[in-house]
């Protein structure tokens, strides 16, 4: 799946939009790329003389990727419903993400129940653990916001 596509489910835009490319999408599982580029807006910040991905956006795009499995699997109408967090269990920090790291995102669904889903992540720089999560979402229409 490319940028456009990935567009065309996803509600976010720069500079939130974490997801660059989905490299694998099965029906409980997906594979995603992020790139982590210099230029990206939080590293002005976070932090300036060494710049470090913040964990709540490794866990952040975790959760795009799988809301991406979600909407091209399991949701009729994508652009009816906004998929958001419930529940974030188990978060693990293993090491830094720094510019030049591209982020592989894997995502499994482990369960679904009515509007509710739960899901495991991790994501990895060249094999090494990253970030690892478990984490619940909603499925909520949009005009129930």
């Amino acid at each position: 799946m490319h940028i456009n596509e990935i567009k065309s489910l996803l509600p976010h835009r720069y500079p939130f939009l974490l997801i660059d490319r989905v490299l694998e999408i099965g029906d409980k599982s997906i594979v995603a790329i992020k790139n982590v580029s210099v230029n990206e807006e939080f590293f002005n910040g976070h932090f300036p003389s060494s710049p470090v991905m913040p964990g709540v956006l490794q866990v952040e795009a975790l959760a795009q990727a799988g809301c991406l499995l979600t909407l091209k699997n399991r949701i009729e109408n994508p652009n009816e419903v906004i998929i958001v967090f419930s529940a974030i269990k188990n978060a693990r920090f293993r090491r830094p993400v720094v510019p030049g790291d591209q982020l592989k995102l894997e995502v499994e669904l482990v369960s679904e129940r009515r509007n509710f889903l739960t899901m495991k992540g991790q994501a990895t720089v060249e094999g090494d653990m990253a970030c690892e999560i478990e984490a619940t979402a909603a499925i909520v229409p949009k005009d129930k916001l």
